[in-house]
């Protein structure tokens, strides 16, 4: 990698609640990414999904950089923000829209709940960082409250699914940790904006490439505002934040807020589309919670 991890200073306690602000304003955005995807791929094919949401989103942080007339990267975090570009702009959306095809986004619950402990692990690889015995505890019995609550709600198995929502999970923490340190030295939204830029020329030719010769007349009108969201929030808006929280407060801290991701986005479903929100859930999240909170004490 281009960027040298460094160990991080100790954040200090206004840092770190800035850091943990951040990153729950970013949690909330992410997680209506699964069900927006979903809903998206019912009337476009993953691969346009994924080159649309790049293009709009990287033509949105092109307009944002010059604007505030950002000054270019320097030479050694080009091979950073590649990295960055590899796995949060096209890999994490490419290989999860796939995994969609094939699985409920219910099952896709399961997988979310590892993020945290692969962000964690891509934290000590390449933020310098080392958390405690007690912490790696509460990342995994979190872990394994979100994975159990998740199978419980949908036996349905796929093996396809499931190896390609592992390689997203993978992916994305590597793409998570690789960001938050670049924006110690570049700053959060001008990580993922560089990014973004970088991966306008893929893009766009994905986007022609993989453009249906019958054109999108029958889309959907909710597809269309899935692309929207992932777009715009899970794509842009909401790594500004989840970059900046993971640099101030910890990539491994922080990266718990993402055991609350997928019960943020079922409480979305209830409230938007009426589902029914069983018992077990609450359970669940009351465990989730106090995972983080003790994550938190003992990072």
């Amino acid at each position: 990698m281009s960027t040298t991890p460094t160990a991080p200073t100790k954040p200090t306690t206004h840092t770190s609640f800035r850091g943990w602000g951040s990153g729950l304003l970013a949690v909330a955005i992410f997680s209506g990414s699964m069900p927006a995807t979903r809903v998206a791929v019912l009337g476009l094919s993953p691969w346009l999904l994924t080159s649309a949401r790049a293009l709009i989103a990287g033509l949105l942080a092109f307009v944002l950089l010059a604007s505030y007339r950002q000054p270019w990267p320097r030479a050694r975090q080009w091979h950073a923000l590649l990295v960055v570009a590899a796995c949060c702009v096209v890999g994490f959306p490419l290989l999860s829209g796939l995994a969609l095809q094939h699985m409920s986004a219910a099952r896709s619950l399961v997988f979310l709940g590892l993020l945290p402990l692969s962000t964690a692990i891509f934290g000590v690889v390449r933020g310098g960082e080392r958390p405690s015995a007690a912490f790696w505890g509460f990342a995994l019995l979190g872990a394994l409250a979100v994975g159990g609550f998740a199978l419980g709600r949908d036996a349905a198995t796929s093996a396809l699914g499931d190896g390609l929502m592992i390689a997203a999970i993978a992916v994305c923490g590597l793409g998570y940790a690789e960001g938050a340190v670049l924006t110690r030295a570049l700053g959060g939204w001008q990580v993922i904006s560089w990014a973004l830029v970088l991966s306008i020329p893929f893009a766009l030719v994905g986007t022609v490439a993989f453009w249906p010769l019958a054109g999108l007349g029958g889309v959907a009108p909710a597809s269309w505002l899935g692309l929207g969201y992932v777009s715009v929030f899970s794509m842009l808006i909401g790594f500004i934040f989840w970059y900046r929280g993971l640099s101030l407060g910890g990539i491994a801290r922080v990266g718990q807020l993402q055991l609350l991701q997928p019960f943020l986005g079922l409480g979305l479903a209830a409230f938007l589309l009426r589902e029914h929100v069983a018992p077990s859930m609450l359970v669940a999240t009351l465990i989730v919670v106090g995972c983080v909170a003790g994550a938190k004490r003992f990072a």
